[in-house]
């Protein structure tokens, strides 16, 4: 095992300004001075030593050693853009440069097949790269990626195949990127993000305990790395955080981390699978050693029966088979909360809770408990049925008619007796000269007609009357008008506390008998009345459910009934009901009132009723016709108003 200490690396003081510039520029010369780290303690090196790159070494740089077998693009989750560049055999050297608004691959040890050259739209995924052009350059290979808008870029190399990212530059704030939480999640996508300081990495084929040993002196963390992480990398970084180049390191060997305080922990990742298993394992080993204890709970505000259930059930698998009301649960596995060990016990006589496992889960357990068992706040639902109802009626109309005596002699002929209008003494004086009278007698008859137009109104408000006599006539004239308002309003105003969630009802009213009629029974052909019974209520029906945030959501029904009239059947009356009901869920703040529901009715009709003709005169056709107009308003609101009542946990 191998301890990588900060400034632990020799050439440190011929870096620290290179560091301090915020990147590590390493040539692959340097890197081949300190190879000796493949030993199981890293011999100091005394001075740095500067050789020619591994991209100008001529042994690498024969064309047509490798060929370039496939290029592919992809898409991040975080809107980046990923070209992954594999080749056919090892030692391919690519070079990565920023030229403006383009990325430049060269690859010039690397042939591209004929097949391979032409160029890509990227448009459709969304990444800042737009447009990627394989091409060759001279004995080599050359990849263009044309860019829009800001980016980062950073390339590594694992096995055969280079990877090129870009990324989005979304702005920076104390070297973290925007948006990023101090947790290192994404506040956005909760995607992982970093935040160490970038660093510029360019290794060609280097050993990965030499990467692990610089990135510890950027961090200024140890990093403990074990005697089975190996093998050589070749990776391109720039300006990457250094945790993130950790991670693509330990991503591109198979590795893995563990960080405890300032210190990593860095071995393959079966190696820490193991261990991991193998520190659990230990761990039950000494559980089941463990002697057992056991608590009695008292539970006040709760039911022990139900606590019961769930803890027991909380995998969602029955838990381990028992009851309650005295009788425990027990399982050879481990089930919910308790260990295999564990049993529980509820009695729902004392509403009680006996535990007994190991001292850790008896503890974890009772903690919970306290969670669980405390008193919840009631809501006091306030409800207001308001019925508002505003009629009025208006009726116009008029009569008249015509009475006299007439004197005259032998004025008796059957045009004037077969008239209905002809009454009293002229039919005396008529049969008197019938009988044998006196024909030179003048006789009087009086002559005397009804109403000839009967449009008034019935029970008048008022009315007015004129008679005009001429000549023994008279003429009477009735006006009549009548005109009614009514305002009426029904208020209803049920109120009910309860628990938070749980269902509460409150109910009013009445039950309406009538008779139905039943087919006979047995040999007799009797019908059977029966008498049946219709609720009438008025009912509200709630379950308030209390938000974190001190609101109130209710689920509500409100209904209120009333009986309208009856109906007359053959067998007796029947009530008709008038039905108002509203179902419906509304988030309410404390205490606020609100309009759940509410239905507004307006009826307007005019009537008129007229003689033809005579009606239709301007003015004067007043007195030939009937006016009528009635308006009906009704109104119903349904309010509710919560208010939340606090209840403080005694103990």
């Amino acid at each position: 095992m191998t301890v990588f200490e900060p400034g632990s690396f020799s050439a440190r003081a011929d870096r620290r300004p290179l560091l301090r510039s915020g990147s590590i520029g390493l040539l692959i010369g340097a890197i081949a001075a300190v190879s000796a780290v493949h030993a199981a303690t890293p011999a100091p090196v005394a001075s740095t030593v500067v050789a020619p790159p591994a991209s100008l070494d001529p042994a690498k740089q024969l064309p047509g050693t490798v060929e370039v077998s496939n290029i592919d693009f992809k898409r991040g989750s975080d809107g980046s853009g990923r070209l992954v560049v594999k080749f056919s055999g090892d030692g391919a050297a690519p070079d990565l440069r920023n030229q403006g608004q383009s990325v430049v691959v060269n690859v010039g040890n690397a042939k591209l097949p004929d097949a391979l050259r032409k160029p890509l739209n990227v448009v459709d995924f969304a990444t800042p790269v737009q447009r990627i052009d394989a091409r060759n350059s001279g004995a080599g290979t050359q990849l263009v990626l044309d860019m829009s808008g800001n980016f980062d870029s950073m390339a590594y190399q694992t096995g055969r195949e280079y990877i090129v990212e870009i990324v989005p530059r979304t702005g920076a704030a104390n070297g973290r990127a925007v948006g990023q939480s101090n947790t290192g999640k994404s506040a956005a996508t909760g995607a992982r993000t970093y935040s160490g300081r970038p660093v510029t990495f360019n290794f060609q084929d280097v050993p990965v305990r030499t990467v692990l040993q610089l990135i510890a002196e950027e961090s200024g963390l140890n990093v403990v790395a074990a005697d089975t992480v190996s093998g050589n990398v070749t990776l391109r970084l720039t300006n990457v955080p250094w945790d993130q180049a950790l991670d693509i390191v330990l991503q591109a060997k198979g590795l893995d981390k563990r960080r405890s305080g300032n210190v990593v922990w860095v071995a393959p990742q079966a190696e820490i699978a193991k261990y991991e298993q193998d520190k659990e394992d230990a761990r039950i080993a000494l559980d089941n050693r463990v002697d057992l204890t056991t608590e009695y709970i008292q539970i006040n505000y709760h039911n022990a029966a139900q606590i019961f259930k769930a803890l027991t059930e909380a995998k969602g698998i029955g838990g381990g088979g028992g009851g309650s009301g005295g009788q425990g649960g027990n399982s050879n596995n481990d089930s919910g909360f308790l260990s295999p060990r564990g049993r529980l016990v509820a009695d729902e006589r004392t509403n009680t809770l006996m535990i007994s496992d190991i001292p850790k889960k008896v503890a974890e357990m009772k903690q919970l408990i306290h969670v669980i068992d405390r008193p919840v706040d009631q809501v006091l639902i306030e409800g207001r049925v308001v019925i508002a109802q505003d009629t009025f009626a208006r009726e116009l109309g008029a009569r008249f008619g015509i009475a006299g005596i007439k004197d005259g002699k032998y004025f008796f002929n059957d045009t004037i007796e077969n008239n209905d209008a002809t009454r009293g003494s002229y039919v005396e004086n008529r049969n008197e000269f019938l009988n044998g009278g006196d024909p030179n007698r003048a006789w009087s008859y009086e002559l005397s007609k009804g109403p000839m137009s009967n449009l008034g109104v019935l029970n008048p408000a008022g009315s007015v009357a004129l008679q005009i006599l001429n000549a023994g006539y008279a003429l009477d004239i009735e006006l009549s008008a009548m005109q009614e308002e009514g305002r009426g309003e029904v208020i209803s105003n049920p109120r009910l506390v309860t628990s938070n969630q749980r269902e509460a009802v409150i109910r009013q009213g009445q039950e309406v008998g009538y008779v139905t009629i039943s087919p006979s029974q047995g040999s007799t052909t009797i019908p059977i009345p029966n008498v049946q019974f219709k609720d009438v209520l008025l009912e509200l029906k709630v379950t308030p459910t209390i938000t974190h945030d001190g609101r109130v959501f209710l689920n509500m029904n409100v209904k209120k009934d009333e009986v309208e009239g009856y109906v007359d059947t053959s067998i007796g009356q029947v009530p008709t009901i008038a039905k108002r009901e509203v179902n419906t869920a509304v988030l309410v703040e404390d205490g606020q009132t609100v309009v759940i529901g509410g239905v507004y009715e307006f009826r307007d009709r005019s009537d008129i009723s007229k003689v033809p003709f005579l009606g239709d005169i301007p003015f004067l056709g007043n007195l030939f016709k009937k006016k009528g107009r009635n308006k009906d308003k009704a109104e119903l609101l349904i309010m509710v108003t919560p208010k939340v009542m606090k209840v403080e946990q005694r103990g």
